[in-house]
């Protein structure tokens, strides 16, 4: 067994010692996903109220692990939902609403971080990647209620925390922001052309049959 096995095997176990733990209290996951919101507001604070000297490195480094503690709420929600049989169709709902906003307030954090240090071209690439951000997760949605499945594309929004906090743990967060730019940005197009070419192929074959 590697480290990296070993690791991922001891991680697992803590995971469900966590969901088991949380099952016992019957907490509904709805608020399991809502506190993993609040956490996110903490993390931009953090963000946020940082100053570009030397305690700025200092507060992104809370904000990676704020980041971090957050997304412990995020794995464990839908498991304890499962565990506890309390898998509603809002639940889901519920999720994936609360996910756009705690992106959107880490990434808000960011914007008044670089307002506060008067560096406009980061104020204007954090929205734009803000942006990206919402447009991803809302493409997919879109198509998918057009099409079967849109999965295509790198960045989903595991890939988006992990390199925010990144940034924020190893402070270079605007090389982090420019690699969420331009792959956000790749991952809308990809979702665009593959919803064209599924929908204009099952708009084909839904004609070719009418004519049959």
């Amino acid at each position: 067994m590697t480290w990296t096995s070993a690791v991922g095997k001891y991680c697992g176990k803590l995971l469900y010692k966590i969901v088991d733990g949380l099952a016992l209290t019957r907490i509904s996951p709805n608020m399991l996903t809502f506190i993993g919101l609040l956490i996110n507001v903490a993390a931009a604070l953090f963000f946020g109220f940082a100053s570009a000297d030397n305690n700025q490195p200092r507060r992104f480094f809370y904000a990676g692990l704020v980041i971090i503690g957050a997304g412990i709420f995020d794995m464990v929600d839908g498991r304890v939902a499962r565990a506890t049989n309390q898998v509603t169709v809002f639940g889901a709902f519920f999720d994936s609403v609360i996910d756009r906003y705690s992106d959107v307030a880490i990434f808000f954090g960011l914007l008044v971080y670089y307002a506060r240090a008067n560096r406009f071209f980061y104020v204007v690439m954090v929205a734009f990647v803000m942006t990206t951000s919402v447009m991803v997760s809302y493409t997919r949605a879109r198509a998918e209620s057009l099409i079967p499945t849109c999965k295509v594309g790198f960045m989903e929004r595991p890939e988006r925390i992990v390199l925010v906090i990144i940034g924020a743990l190893f402070n270079h967060m605007a090389p982090v922001l420019w690699v969420l730019a331009v792959l956000s940005t790749m991952t809308v197009i990809h979702r665009i052309r593959f919803t064209y070419t599924e929908s204009t192929a099952q708009e084909a074959a839904a004609k070719l049959a009418a004519a049959g």
